[in-house]
């Protein structure tokens, strides 16, 4: 006897008998009790936090866990599919986005098979072996991006129906949905009133496409929403506005009036979905936040008003003037990530609520716990206290430095230094020291990390200031250990032989 759940959830067996029957009763019991609390859990609002993992030192995976479990954050939102990500979610009752990278579109969209895999890899084996709830799948992450110039206009599409016919054919459709988180840049107006948005023109007919298919199988429209990202890219953009104080001069829209950004972004999204015929169907903030340093407007003061003033919005259930309800969120992000790419600018390594260690930056209420503060993660255990620094003896007219110091920061991270950042106030010293330690602590304090010729030594005296932290890096965690005692001897030659080319050059 053979059995199973078919497509669209009917029971299909072979054979006879009361027990398959009675079997085949419990599989759809079972399915129809998943499928009522994970529509139940769909259709209200809460907070949620992406998980991203693009980091020199992640946290352990079980840590990570905890740190959303203690701040009863019941929704995570991952990029990729980590094995032991996924694992350690597993039996915490926390609810799951899990991702499909870009670069994995045009595999999954030329190839039903590839799609099938990878749902039965990533999706059917950790929520029947791990008891992960697995609830949306998102297939890719801002692909229509303006930036991208197209590269994945003809893949997502296809990907996005393939990963659902593949969710049919696990029997897994009525209880993961797809989407795909997509930019804000994916509609427009024509004025700074919502109501005269739409889909952008060059992508119009692609996006109601992909709207008609989400509405068609219950599934979400996911945006990001950036109301930083505006006030970076341009000066003259009205900072107030970006905030939910209230203060800001109002944009009218008929009888509405916007204090916000959000708020207008948002119901330009609504107007958009409006206009095409699907006014109704149900969006997921899947990326909102405001970063802490790596610029002028990227700070704890300002980082802190934006979270706190969109955590107040929200908890009012009162949505916002064209969607009235409770809003479906997930903050960017949890934890700093320090290996990102800082192409779009220096921000993108910062945009946590937690440092890279899991430790708060701010007081913020998130209105899950008794004390309205955000809750450390424990057991974090951190290298010795000690740091690299610029030699007293060390001369700023060496011609060895400045190669030295962008090495240091090539290989390390300097995203806090310069004008308006947490370090930028640091003389040239002070920020030549920092860069050093930045690498020193990345490559695990090895003894090796801080020979930059005759212009470094270690020190057990921590060189911070008030504003700007040169942090302890914290221990390996044991997988990392293992890859960077494979990789350590090559590391290092390549290391040396880099920095050789460096001084010979000069």
């Amino acid at each position: 006897m053979v059995m199973g759940m078919g497509m669209g959830g009917r029971c299909w067996y072979s054979g006879g008998g009361g027990a398959s029957n009675t079997n085949c009763l419990l599989s759809l019991f079972f399915f129809f009790l998943l499928f009522c609390c994970s529509s139940l859990l769909g259709s209200v609002g809460g907070i949620g936090a992406n998980w991203g993992t693009q980091t020199s030192h992640p946290l352990p995976p079980d840590t990570v866990v905890q740190l959303l479990k203690d701040n009863r954050i019941q929704k995570v939102k991952l990029f990729d599919a980590d094995y032991n990500s996924l694992k350690a979610l597993g039996n915490s009752g926390i609810e799951v986005m899990v991702g499909i990278p870009n670069d994995m579109l045009a595999t999954i969209a030329t190839s039903l098979k590839a799609a099938e895999k990878w749902v039965s890899n990533n999706v059917s084996e950790h929520i029947s072996k791990n008891a992960v709830h697995i609830r949306y799948v998102a297939v890719g992450n801002e692909p229509f991006l303006q930036t991208y110039n197209g590269t994945f206009i003809q893949s997502t599409f296809p990907a996005l129906q393939n990963i659902q016919s593949a969710l049919i054919k696990a029997g897994l459709a009525n209880v993961v949905k797809v989407t795909v988180p997509l930019n804000a840049d994916v509609y427009e107006s024509s004025t700074s009133a919502p109501s005269t948005g739409d889909f952008r023109g060059d992508i119009r007919d692609l996006m109601v496409a992909i709207v008609k298919f989400l509405s068609d199988n219950g599934a979400p429209f996911t945006v990001n929403i950036y109301p930083f990202i505006s006030l970076y890219n341009d000066p003259n953009f009205p900072v107030d506005y970006a905030f939910f104080d209230g203060s800001a001069s109002p944009v009218r829209d008929g009888q509405i009036s916007y204090t916000n950004m959000f708020d207008a972004n948002y119901d330009t999204l609504v107007w958009a979905l409006q206009k095409n015929g699907y006014g109704n169907l149900p969006i997921i903030v899947g990326e909102i936040g405001w970063p802490t340093d790596g610029d002028r407007s990227a700070n704890l003061n300002y980082a802190q008003r934006f979270n706190q003033g969109f955590m107040t919005h929200i908890l009012t259930g009162k949505g916002t003037p064209m969607r009235p309800g409770p809003i479906d969120a997930y903050l960017f992000s949890l934890i700093d990530e320090d290996a990102k790419s800082i192409e779009p600018g220096n921000f993108e390594r910062h945009w946590g609520v937690f440092y890279f260690d899991g430790q708060p930056k701010y007081q913020l209420n998130l209105g899950t716990t008794n004390t309205g503060t955000l809750v450390a993660a424990k057991g974090v255990r951190y290298l010795e206290k000690k740091w690299c620094i610029l030699s007293p003896s060390a001369k700023l007219d060496d011609p060895q430095l400045a190669p030295s110091v962008s090495f240091a920061c090539w290989r390390g991270d300097c995203t806090s230094l310069g004008y308006g950042t947490s370090c930028g106030d640091l003389d040239t010293r002070a920020n030549i020291s920092y860069a050093f330690n930045s690498y020193y602590q990345i490559h695990d304090q090895f003894d090796s990390a801080c020979r930059f010729s005759h212009l470094s030594t270690i020190t057990n005296r921590d060189p911070s200031t008030p504003n700007c932290r040169f942090r302890v890096m914290m221990v390996p965690s044991a997988s990392r250990e293992l890859r960077v005692g494979c990789l350590q001897r090559l590391l290092l030659i390549v290391v040396v032989v880099v920095y050789l080319v460096l001084i010979l050059s000069i």
